[in-house]
């Protein structure tokens, strides 16, 4: 799964209508160009391919803040928001995605109720149990990589790793348990967005053809 679709999807419902610089921009204030494949034309072609295929509706009525032609804005359609929920379900719960996928997912988790978004998360935790008990029918941790020769440092790591990914959802599910954050349908959600014209500490300030668009 490509962390760019949800990231998206995320960005264009936060705004209810926004045009691709405006999505640019919000991405790269998450840091996303960084950890994930999020780069401009990835992103332009991903608001494109999602119009095509019914995700977003795009209307061509914004001016350019530049003066130029209107720009195209886009909204999430009834189909892509199903589509915005079945991808932040998935990749909260898979436990052998890349971290660019679970970080996204992180990102837009507010947007389900607190109860689901736990219930996910203990989905997770499970799952890593499940895949760490089928590796060590075949990899005792506690005797060591060497019994496999150097190639037992491969099953080391994701056990390892596996380990480490269970701590850590768990302790998001002790702060998510114990009231941290605001989810759908608890008040007024955190404003991760920035607004028309606010200035991006984080920006890459390079061009692209397509923030004109």
């Amino acid at each position: 799964m490509s962390a760019i679709r949800l990231l998206v999807l995320g960005a264009v419902r936060q705004h209810g209508r926004a045009h691709g610089y405006q999505v640019r921009n919000d991405l790269e204030y998450w840091g996303a160009h960084e950890w994930s494949n999020a780069k401009p034309g990835s992103i332009y072609h991903a608001l494109k391919q999602m119009a095509k295929q019914g995700l977003l509706h795009a209307h061509e009525i914004a001016p350019s803040t530049a003066g130029g032609p209107p720009r195209t804005e886009y909204e999430v359609t009834d189909k892509g928001n199903q589509e915005y929920f079945k991808l932040l379900r998935e990749s909260l719960t898979a436990y052998d995605q890349k971290p660019d996928v679970l970080s996204a997912a992180l990102g837009c988790m507010v947007d389900l109720e607190r109860e689901e978004a736990l219930e996910l998360l203990e989905e997770r935790v499970r799952g890593i149990g499940e895949w760490r008990a089928a590796v060590t029918e075949y990899y005792t941790p506690a005797d060591g990589p060497e019994q496999l020769g150097h190639i037992g440092e491969i099953m080391n790591f994701w056990v390892y790793s596996a380990d480490r990914g269970a701590e850590w959802t768990r302790g998001l599910i002790d702060r998510i348990k114990g009231g941290a954050y605001t989810f759908a349908g608890e008040g007024e959600p955190f404003v991760g967005v920035l607004a028309e014209g606010e200035k991006n500490p984080y920006a890459t300030g390079v061009p692209h053809r397509g923030d004109q668009e």
